[in-house]
């Protein structure tokens, strides 16, 4: 077991290291010029003064050189600062992290909470108008653009529940955001908790339970939860990371404090290592998930320690 989890954590450092220097490479396809947009505004700037805030950042370096010396300096923990405001990109990004993870957090736990008990139920009554209903209803909600659900809930809610803010930093400003990751999700949770039950339901230990007298609640939550649970913790942990890419959106919907309004800010002002600083930090979260996951797959099935 050791040995597995050793294995797991060392692939997902190499992956984060082959991800940070492609990142260093690719952030510099971007046109235009970020010491030329830092100085737009200002004025009696010399051509000069240009140039040496060029030389201090390494601009004028190849951007393999850039992106190696970057990730050797990421290595130890230094991000560098940003190009306006000149403050450490970590910190910063950091500041606004727990945002980010208390709206995700929220918008899985909805997700899951509603997706569920109504993949169980289509299950259960598979092939029954119940379960075309439910179905119906989860391919609407897998259709709708999370920014346009987010639209339509700031534009409906507030008028018949004014208590709910349509924005701001407070506890209950997260609701509406929130909503609108968990509902669209929520869909997903159902199809694939749907496929897997009935995937499960259809083996042979089931019909020997079934073939015991025991009740098809217990069949299902005790002898066939767990083994379909696998397919269903994996599409979960998917979500997640699609829920943190998503949130570049929700969170300029909703004015949400998180690292997807600096991601916008950072690309409309080429801030490179702004930019930068956020899509490894993204993709470090996206690695210590799928670790855990796979933390969680030894727990639930012992035979992947063997795979």
């Amino acid at each position: 077991m050791a040995r597995y989890i050793t294995g797991r954590i060392s692939t997902a450092l190499l992956t984060l290291l082959i991800a940070s220097f492609l990142v260093g490479l690719l952030i510099h396809v971007i046109p235009g010029d970020p010491i030329e947009t830092m100085f737009s505004r200002m004025e009696g700037v010399t051509p000069e003064q240009i140039e040496e805030m060029r030389r201090q950042l390494g601009l004028g370096q190849p951007a393999w050189v850039q992106s190696a010396l970057y990730v050797w300096h990421a290595i130890q923990g230094d991000f560098g600062h940003t190009i306006v405001g000149r403050e450490p990109v970590l910190g910063f990004l950091l500041s606004r992290l727990p945002a980010t993870l208390a709206l995700t957090a929220s918008g899985l736990g909805i997700a899951i909470a509603i997706g569920l008990p109504l993949g169980f139920l289509a299950a259960y009554n598979r092939g029954r108008w119940i379960d075309n209903t439910l179905m119906f209803i989860s391919v609407l909600g897998i259709s709708m653009p999370s920014f346009w659900l987010g639209l339509m809930l700031l534009l409906t809610v507030p008028v018949y529940l004014d208590f709910i803010p349509v924005a701001g930093e407070g506890p209950a400003s997260i609701i509406l955001p929130a909503l609108t990751l968990g509902l669209v999700y929520s869909a997903v949770i159902a199809r694939m908790t749907r496929s897997a039950m009935i995937e499960v339901l259809s083996e042979d230990f089931i019909r020997t339970a079934r073939a015991k007298g025991l009740r098809e609640t217990i069949v299902m939550s005790r002898h066939a939860f767990k083994p379909a649970s696998i397919s269903i913790v994996t599409v979960i942990g998917l979500i997640f990371g699609s829920m943190m890419g998503g949130q570049v959106i929700v969170e300029n919907v909703f004015s949400w404090n998180g690292l997807g309004r600096v991601a916008v800010l950072a690309m409309q002002q080429r801030d490179y290592p702004t930019i930068q600083g956020f899509i490894i930090l993204f993709a470090a979260i996206i690695v210590t998930v799928s670790v855990i996951l796979d933390m969680i797959y030894l727990w639930i099935d012992p035979r992947v320690r063997t795979g």
